[in-house]
């Protein structure tokens, strides 16, 4: 039996699996990674956890099974800056939902070409990306911005970081993908682009070396055992999530729940800009075969579940959260959970989340429900504009994640967008995808026969009437147009 290992480095854990060439989870190991909060709107990893937490996933697993290759997958924007001759970082990781660039972003808004910086990066002017959190970093520690621009200091995202450490230096890469997320990658050329490394004080010298998604990249020991394993795989951790659903089609997409909701949909080999206020990125690039995609990021949905918990007390664990909707009255409560502001199609980082429609018959079952309908409409609201991007209606939603395990808010995902949600029997579908994408360039697996060995565990069918529906989606539209004006009195933008 040929056995591949996938990491999946993820924002609250690093996850590994063995995987045989079906595809086919054997086994699984995952390590907790902490996150610190040192004042608002910041959030950062120690990067020593990062890589102690990849050792500690691979360690038990690679005591058991002989590995034929390994794929790497990685959080996406966050990132580390290091010292180039002794390893040690000088930053702590600068997570991808820390906001401490939105200064950057405002101060550069009016002399910035913003189509063009849209046309060439498929992104927006926004903190959530990498470069302006480094710029940031440069401009309030000027002592590092000289050091980079001497060619002391090195960046790269948790990949990048992660396999510098493990080589001792020798690999410092990355892949298009990843590199897409930066704000400082020209997602036509498959290049970083000098205009942008111009504009955040970026020198070209600290950036890694942009590897083929897939190919074989070098030998890394991940355990520290001396017995190095061949890496054949690169990718962002929902890029490779949309590769574990095997959504390899034009028009086929994917939506991974965890502490938020990311959406991605396949839009085949050339880019394309959306009008509805999505995203472009790079899904893969390796070997003769690339894939875009849009993508739709939603940054609270797991986490508005453990709001309930923790916060209002309103539920004991997050499972509960399905019998409660399903106990609730529907008294006509929405829920708009913008715990972290709106993110796509909206892009409104300044709006909070509100309730609706309390009266004193309002039940904590009416509040758990209506936060899991807000979850449901902001996923329609992203899906909806994706297929107007497309110019057609996906065939139906894959799903994965843990929040996929609630039926109550997979069936009304499914109503409202009146199509079929078929949750992946892949408990894992991200660290398989990458485990699968190295299988593909070390095995020679075909995108035929993962595809064929994609399964849904459970397939949702939309039964909400026309009427209902409509309802439902008139009182959320009201909703947000409602929070938005209250955190924009002078109109909303």
């Amino acid at each position: 039996m040929t056995n591949l290992l996938g990491i999946d480095q993820g924002t609250t854990q690093t996850t590994a699996v063995i995987v045989d060439e079906r595809g086919a989870m054997i086994a699984k190991n995952s390590a907790q990674l902490p996150a610190l909060f040192p004042q608002p709107g910041w959030v950062e990893q120690d990067p020593r956890d990062i890589v102690r937490t990849v050792r500690e996933a691979c360690a038990p697993l690679l005591e058991k099974y002989e590995i034929a290759a390994v794929g790497f997958d990685n959080q996406g924007e966050t990132f580390i800056v290091w010292d180039a001759a002794t390893g040690e970082p000088v930053t702590p990781a600068i997570v991808w939902q820390d906001t401490r660039g939105q200064s950057v972003c405002d101060a550069l808004a009016s002399r910035v070409d913003l189509e063009r910086l849209r046309r060439t990066t498929g992104l927006l002017l926004d903190s959530y990306f990498s470069a302006p959190k480094l710029k940031w970093v440069f401009e309030n520690h000027p002592e590092l911005r000289a050091r980079a621009h001497a060619g002391e200091l090195k960046f790269g995202t948790t990949e990048t970081w992660t396999l510098w450490t493990l080589t001792q230096g020798k690999l410092h890469v990355t892949d298009p993908s990843t590199a897409s997320r930066t704000l400082l990658f020209d997602m036509n050329k498959f290049e970083w682009d000098e205009e942008l490394l111009k504009l955040f004080d970026v020198p070209r010298a600290m950036l890694p070396e942009v590897k083929p998604s897939a190919g074989y990249i070098g030998d890394v020991d991940f355990v520290g055992t001396g017995k190095p394993l061949p890496l054949h795989a690169l990718l962002v951790d929902q890029q490779a999530a949309l590769f574990g659903q095997a959504c390899f089609k034009a028009g086929e997409m994917k939506c991974s729940f965890g502490t938020g909701s990311f959406l991605l949909m396949n839009i085949g080999d050339k880019p394309k800009l959306s009008n509805n206020g999505l995203l472009t990125t790079v899904g893969w690039n390796f070997n003769g075969h690339t894939a875009y995609a849009f993508d739709g990021g939603i940054f609270v949905t797991g986490s508005a579940v453990q709001w309930l918990r923790d916060n209002l007390k309103a539920i004991p664990d997050s499972p509960s959260s399905n019998d409660a909707a399903k106990r609730s009255s529907d008294a006509g409560v929405v829920v708009v959970p913008a715990l972290q502001g709106l993110a796509a199609p909206h892009w409104r980082t300044d709006v909070r989340g509100a309730m609706f429609g309390l009266n004193r018959s309002t039940t904590s079952d009416d509040i758990v429900r209506a936060t899991l309908d807000g979850i449901a409409c902001r996923v329609y609201e992203v899906v909806t504009a994706m297929a107007q991007d497309a110019g057609t209606p996906p065939p139906y939603l894959k799903v994965d994640g843990g929040p996929s395990g609630n039926p109550y808010l997979m069936q009304m995902i499914a109503d409202l967008l009146d199509l079929e949600v078929r949750v992946s029997a892949a408990l894992e579908a991200t660290a398989i995808g990458i485990a699968n994408l190295a299988g593909l360039s070390a095995l020679g697996t075909s995108f035929d026969s993962l595809a064929g060995n994609w399964k849904a565990e459970k397939v949702y069918v939309p039964n909400m009437k026309k009427e209902e529906r409509g309802k439902k989606l008139e009182q959320w539209s009201r909703a947000i147009s409602a929070v938005k004006m209250y955190h924009n009195p002078e109109g909303m933008k």
